[in-house]
């Protein structure tokens, strides 16, 4: 005989997932924006518990004060900072197109610098004749700078749908801002699991979002800014792009900013510039390593447990399957699938000593 109770249970859990599913399809063109809105709307929420007695408790006003501090601290200094950035990636890639930027001959000046026997180990090592080299060194180097400057045209054509997912992410981070307290516990009892369980999840979706915003996002922003900064003083060319490389790489763990100013340095040094070099090895070594250090601390206020090789791999392949969302994206899988095997091992180890004790 079929239980009733059970067919009706698990009808209305099919309706939910099919449901579910559904709304997922339509918002995804906005997963990325509902995705940022949901991040600002985590990180300022203190922010707007500030402002809210400050303006008698109206819960709109606050919510639209914190939205336009935002719009004004964060928004339009990029739009800014970026449009700066797009004119020096297209310039770079004229350059590159026309000829007047060769990466081959920037690889044969530093090896040319190199001592002979240097010279010697370095065609001796597996790399093939030095022709092979620099034409792999030229093409790797051109297809980025290439891939890079696609990017930011497509965004160029794409200027309506971009301003229209900006949008909806600002809109929907009011709503956030001005209920996000009262969101919150809603969806963790709504969660499908132990009101325990519920809370170690969301607790841990929270401080990845907050250390991964504040303590990678920010501190590479700021080691990015240095960089640009110090090759702006030597004269580097299009420094703001260079910045922009190195916060990218600032993101990843174990690898940082002398993936950039590293290079840079030892062109630098080969090709005649010697304080150039220095510079840049100074900066690189005293402000843009120390700033990580100094800096981290004081904006994560606790540890994501998730070790530096785990973030690397998740970052790369986050930014490779979500783009730029990706960076929060990797990081907050990883750190809830080890939260979530956390939980199971430890309810499996009290049930395994129940029947002891």
């Amino acid at each position: 005989m079929i239980d009733q109770r059970r067919l009706e249970t698990g009808g209305f859990l099919l309706f939910l997932a099919l449901i579910t599913i559904g709304l997922a399809t339509i918002v995804s063109g906005f997963a990325g924006a509902l995705l940022w809105a949901t991040l600002a709307a985590i990180l300022f929420q203190s922010l707007f518990r500030w402002l809210l007695p400050r303006v008698g408790g109206r819960r709109n006003t606050a919510a639209a004060l914190t939205l336009l501090i935002i719009t004004v601290a964060v928004v339009v200094p990029a739009f800014l900072l970026g449009s700066l950035i797009l004119d020096q990636a297209i310039g770079v890639y004229a350059k590159v197109r026309s000829g007047q930027i060769n990466f081959g001959e920037y690889f044969r000046q530093i090896r040319d610098a190199l001592p002979v026997r240097l010279r010697t180990a370095l065609d001796n090592a597996g790399f093939g004749t030095f022709e092979r080299a620099q034409a792999q060194v030229s093409e790797l180097a051109s297809n980025s700078v290439q891939t890079l400057a696609n990017q930011a045209l497509s965004i160029g054509r794409n200027t309506l749908s971009f301003l229209l997912a900006l949008g909806v992410g600002l809109y929907a981070t009011f709503f956030l801002l001005r209920d996000g307290d009262r969101l919150g516990p809603q969806v963790r009892d709504a969660l499908p699991v132990e009101r325990g369980v519920a809370a170690r999840l969301v607790d841990k979706f929270v401080a990845v979002v907050r250390a991964t915003i504040k303590g990678s996002v920010i501190v590479a922003l700021v080691q990015g800014a240095l960089g640009a900064i110090t090759f702006w003083i030597v004269g580097v060319p299009a420094a703001l792009l260079w910045g922009l490389l190195m916060a990218v790489a600032a993101l990843l763990p174990a690898i940082g900013p002398g993936l950039v100013w590293g290079p840079v340095a030892i062109y630098l040094l080969a090709t005649g510039g010697v304080w150039q070099g220095a510079v840049v090895i100074a900066s690189g070594v005293l402000v843009i390593g120390l700033a990580d250090n100094i800096l981290r601390p004081i904006l994560v206020g606790r540890d994501t447990g998730i070790p530096d090789w785990v973030v690397l791999v998740t970052t790369l392949g986050g930014i490779e399957m979500f783009g730029l969302s990706g960076i929060v994206v990797g990081p907050l899988v990883a750190a809830l699938f080890i939260t979530g095997w956390q939980i199971l091992t430890e309810e499996r180890r009290g049930a395994a000593t129940e029947p002891v004790a």
